[in-house]
């Protein structure tokens, strides 16, 4: 959808594994490539609201796993920014259908699965 390629040196292959991994992987591509694409976009977003709102340490972005964004934020601010963070992630790019993001808040990964 934006551009990514994917060369697959396997799809003319003689060997039946090896050119059935390939087509796998040619189907698989759109999505999993715009995925990571629309999430890249929405980090980019994120960080610079953070940047621009929040410049005293108070929000950090820790890690990106999958589909999922890590942060540490100050308690007294965790309800507002998860808002903030959640409307950036939905807008970052105008698909047909949306994009809807989860909010967990928590003091621990754990609390937030």
């Amino acid at each position: 959808l934006f551009g990514r390629k994917r060369f697959l040196p396997g799809i003319n292959a003689e060997h039946q594994g090896m050119r059935a991994q390939a087509e796998r992987m040619a189907i698989n591509h759109p999505l999993q490539g715009t995925a990571a694409d629309v999430m890249k976009m929405a980090m980019i977003e994120v960080d610079k609201l953070i940047n621009e709102k929040y410049k005293n340490g108070e929000v950090k972005m820790i890690m990106q796993v999958h589909d999922e964004l890590i942060f540490e934020i100050k308690d007294n601010l965790a309800e507002k920014i998860a808002g903030e963070i959640q409307t950036e992630m939905e807008t970052v790019h105008k698909f047909e259908i949306p994009i809807l993001a989860e909010i967990s808040i928590g003091k621990n990964w754990g609390e937030c699965k």
